[in-house]
């Protein structure tokens, strides 16, 4: 993408009075299309230098932003020979973005088309000492470059930098093949190197991400990319996934990342073979830009020494979320974000989510605080149960870390099941429930209620729990026989809802069954015990 940026680059310095021009008029579209053809001509007429010159330029940028995105079955990726051929890209829209002040400067929008004929060809080193020559064709890509022209001064040329990234990535296509061979057959070494692409094109430029050329001298620090909040997210189960393996089950784990740097990226644990794998595992990420970021989770089965095998993918846009609110959340797995041409059903993950902007009301003000281990949820918490807002003084004074346990007593009334399936050969069920806290390993159960397939028990069990944020509620119903008994369905919770709600009464569908619903009230009765350590 350098290539780009540095054609994009010369050709907005030289139009930007144009640009100027264009924002003050509003100009129509004829006129938008004479400055497109002035774009294109003038860069057709410069791509050979452009061509000459993009080779070092993108083995001295580009190949250190592979490194640092490569696979961990890779070894090394290095370009062994480079050229972009003889077709420019063509520049297709332009617009200017209308901006409240000249504080925010100008910002210009270009898309680009490029169906180039480079020759590129990276030399791959596998963990396995394998070297293979991949050759990279059939490049496709279309996108939308934003260039902002800030600050605005009285000095020609009019501003003092220029940022400039890849606002929207429409289209980005293209083919690896083995020289002399199909790379393809090699297992885990196309996704690999597709994945590496495709991560470095994501994080290195594309927006939020910003380059920053300074034109005149001066200090540009505050035109950086700055932190702006916290993703609280917590990963808690999956259901139906993929079988990728031929003896016994998956052995699902995920990863989930906003930018896919590798030390922001998080991994889970990985679960043995389980099709229905539960985590209940926290992760947290740092946002930038909430109206166009998107977590990213992808579920892979662990296949131990040889590289792992996608199950599948999923995106959240973060501008979906209510900030200060918890989102509970199921997502469809697909093979491709990109494409998605596979409508095969390859699984859900559930995930709950949490967005705290930093300087909102609710004591979201800093809640990454390094001297503390609290999570922004713990915060919200602990602010809720005692009603009060954390005191600067408490956030900046000790140095010492503390530990948030939040302990309560959970009561669960079992209301009733309606619509059960008939599992027995009378068409009826004797069905009754089961009632498990995940970490603690408590059970309880319910009666059995003969001949019924909407019972009704109307029981309230009591439990203590020690570590509300990381426990879980599990509510199996089970069919009772004389000779024996079956699992109709479940139904698995945190105590996310309970704590922040207190007390509420919900109707949920029987994963694992059918039919079947299961109406249950849950009131949380908190106490909290603040430790130091």
């Amino acid at each position: 993408m350098s290539f780009f940026a540095g054609a994009i680059i010369g050709i907005a310095v030289g139009v930007v009075l144009i640009a100027a021009f264009a924002r003050a008029e509003r100009a129509r579209s004829r006129r938008r299309k004479d400055l497109l053809n002035w774009l294109n001509h003038h860069l057709d007429k410069i791509w050979p230098y452009v061509n000459e010159a993009a080779s070092a330029l993108i083995r001295s940028n580009v190949e250190p932003v592979l490194e640092r995105y490569r696979s961990t079955i890779l070894s090394s990726l290095k370009f062994s020979k480079l050229t972009l051929g003889t077709v420019a890209p063509q520049f297709t829209g332009v617009s200017i973005l209308e901006s409240k002040s000249e504080a925010d400067g100008v910002t210009m929008e270009l898309e680009i088309q490029w169906d180039g004929n480079p020759s590129i060809v990276l030399d791959v080193k596998t963990r396995l000492g394998v070297a293979l020559p991949i050759q990279v064709k059939n490049i496709g890509f279309t996108g939308v470059f934003r260039l902002i022209f800030k600050p605005l001064v009285d000095e020609f040329p009019c501003f003092g930098a220029v940022s400039y990234s890849l606002r929207e990535k429409k289209k980005l296509d293209f083919k690896l093949k083995i020289v002399g061979g199909d790379v393809s057959t090699i297992p885990g070494i196309y996704d690999a190197i597709e994945e590496t692409i495709r991560d470095a094109i994501e994080d290195s430029i594309t927006w939020p991400v910003r380059k920053i050329v300074p034109i005149l001298p001066g200090d540009y620090s505050d035109l950086e990319l700055k932190t702006i909040g916290i993703l609280e997210v917590k990963l808690v189960q999956a259901k139906d996934l993929t079988n990728k393996d031929i003896v016994g089950k998956s052995d699902p784990f995920a990863v989930l990342f906003i930018r896919p740097l590798p030390e922001k990226t998080k991994t889970s644990n990985t679960i043995n073979n389980q099709l229905n794998p539960i985590w209940n595992e926290h992760f947290e990420f740092i946002v930038e830009d909430a109206s166009t970021q998107h977590l990213t989770i992808r579920v892979f089965d662990d296949e131990g020494v040889q590289a792992s095998e996608l199950i599948g993918c999923a995106q959240v846009p973060l501008k979906d979320l209510q900030p200060g609110k918890v989102k509970d959340v199921w997502l469809k797995l697909v093979k491709d974000l990109e494409v998605q041409r596979d409508t095969k059903y390859r699984g859900q993950v559930q995930l709950e989510l949490l967005y705290c902007p930093f300087g909102t009301e609710n004591n979201f003000a800093n809640p990454f605080n390094p001297d503390y281990s609290l999570t922004t949820l713990e915060k919200v918490l602990k602010s809720e149960i005692h009603g009060t807002e954390g005191s600067d003084a408490d956030k900046t004074t000790t140095k010492k870390k503390r530990e948030v346990i939040v302990r309560g007593v959970l009561s669960v009334t079992v209301i009733s099941a309606e619509d059960l399936p008939v599992v027995d050969l009378m068409g009826k069920a004797d069905p009754y429930v089961v009632l498990i806290m995940k970490k603690s390993e408590t059970k309880v159960k319910t009666r059995v209620l003969n001949d019924n397939l909407n019972p009704i028990w109307n029981q309230t069990f009591d439990f203590v729990v020690e570590d509300a944020l990381h426990e879980m509620l599990i509510l199996e119903v089970w069919d009772h026989d004389t000779f024996g008994k079956d699992k109709i369905g479940r139904v698995i919770m945190t105590l996310t809802r309970a704590l922040l709600e207190g007390e509420f009464q919900d109707t949920f569908p029987l994963d694992g069954a059918k039919s079947g619903r299961l109406n249950v009230h849950l009131k949380w009765t908190p106490q909290m015990i603040l430790r130091e350590t």
